[in-house]
């Protein structure tokens, strides 16, 4: 290859992974616009229309289950899919839902409605690991994950205040409409901006064009398979992509109990406002934030892309700030806050680290499906901190929701120490 054929590989690629980043976060950013605003929604709704806490907490686990079951099904099909496309028209979808949502009382109706918007919600993971892993190397794939993860934060962060200003001004159906269009525009900008591997351009693949020796390593690893064989041989057959599965169960009891409960905890238990309340759960948004970049950018420099011991160390982290704040002996906001803050720094780090490394040791051709797999685990433990968790607060209170949440901390290092040892050429193989 020419110095001239060079250059302009170099500046395609500079070009097309900014402008794939930019498009990507936004994006995802946009499907938490849709997915979260229920959460924060919950109290207004509830006063509204009458629930309880049990039809809450069914709608919230027939969400999940559905979201983590097309997180699986739809990994398998985007890795045959464009993620441009994919991607693009699930937001599309999720938004008209929403404003459909807005629109309607029936407790059947919204049930079925937000199943919906769940099997929708599952297109955009997939699409997002494929892009992250065929257009960012091995060696820097943890900055650049890290980095795109955040628009988990952004997106949730931005929820609260959306619906905390809708609902005190226009009421809670608000809440879903404007997120709702916000969604399809964005959805239509993804159809016009995202675009499908490199290779599909024209370009070298990122191993080559990075010279990263693991890189390379992983997409030379099984040629020649079906993608059948792929599927069984490095996802389900997987040992470590189990034992991340298992692992993700907890840390998304922890996260999602307190994305879900957070604001009506507060507000039960002292008397916060919604707005004060959601406020204080943006925090756990923007420590969230901080703690991907920090467990992307240490487990690139410090572990030199080992992600075992990055993920041990903020289990512990998720174990002491959950206890902090069940324990705080004073009734204060900025403890609390800073408490929520602190929980969501440790849990993101977690949150996006298993995912990459489910990526990590699969097959280049089935990221789709192994992170869409662990993401299917991921949201077996979201349900469980739906009904299931609403049943045990019903009977045991405040005092059962921190129980369940303290030993699912625990337990996430517990789990992990297996992996802590395990470097890619050592996984990849299976």
């Amino acid at each position: 290859m020419n110095i001239n054929a060079t250059q302009e590989t170099a500046q395609r690629y500079r070009y097309w992974r900014i402008h794939i980043m930019v498009s990507m976060y936004i994006g995802y950013a946009a499907f938490y616009l849709t997915r979260k605003n229920f959460s924060y929604a919950m109290p207004a709704i509830i006063t509204d229309l009458g629930w309880d806490k049990a039809d809450i907490g069914l709608m919230g686990t027939l969400f999940y289950l559905t979201y983590g079951c097309s997180k699986f099904i739809s990994g398998i099909v985007s890795d045959r899919s464009n993620p441009r496309y994919f991607m693009g028209i699930g937001l599309i979808a999720t938004g008209i839902i929403n404003i459909l949502f807005g629109l309607s009382s029936s407790i059947v109706a919204l049930t079925i409605l937000w199943i919906l918007n769940a099997w929708f919600q599952g297109w955009g993971w997939p699409a997002c690991s494929k892009l992250l892993t065929t257009w960012y190397s091995r060696s820097e794939r943890g900055r650049w994950w890290s980095i795109w993860n955040t628009a988990h934060n952004v997106g949730g962060a931005m929820i609260p205040i959306i619906v905390g200003f809708t609902v005190l001004h226009f009421g809670w159906r608000y809440s879903f409409y404007i997120p709702g269009i916000i969604a399809v525009v964005i959805g239509l900008f993804l159809c016009w901006r995202l675009r499908d591997k490199p290779t599909s351009m024209g370009l070298p693949s990122i191993g080559h064009w990075r010279k990263d020796f693991l890189e390379i390593a992983h997409e030379n690893t099984g040629k020649g398979l079906s993608q059948k064989q792929i599927l069984f041989r490095y996802v389900l057959n997987n040992k470590y992509i189990w034992l991340l599965s298992f692992s993700y169960i907890l840390v998304y009891i922890v996260r999602t109990a307190i994305n879900d409960w957070g604001n009506l905890y507060l507000t039960e238990q002292y008397g916060y406002s919604l707005i004060t309340a959601n406020s204080a759960l943006s925090l756990f948004e923007i420590g969230g934030f901080l703690g991907s970049l920090v467990a992307g950018w240490g487990s690139d420099k410090i572990f030199s892309g080992n992600r075992g011991p990055m993920i041990l160390l903020f289990s512990i982290g998720i174990f002491l700030s959950v206890a902090a704040l069940w324990l705080i002996p004073i009734s204060s906001f900025v403890l609390q806050a800073v408490c929520l803050f602190t929980i969501g720094f440790f849990v993101f780090g977690p949150q996006m680290l298993i995912g990459m490394a489910a990526a990590e040791c699969s097959h280049k051709d089935s990221v789709g499906a192994a992170t869409g797999f662990v993401g299917l685990f991921a949201y077996m433990g979201a349900a469980l901190a739906g009904y299931p968790l609403a049943i045990i607060m019903q009977h045991y209170h405040w005092m059962g929701f921190f129980v369940v949440i303290s030993v699912a901390a625990a337990a996430i290092g517990l789990l992990l120490l297996p992996f802590l040892k395990a470097q890619h050429s050592d996984v990849i193989g299976v």
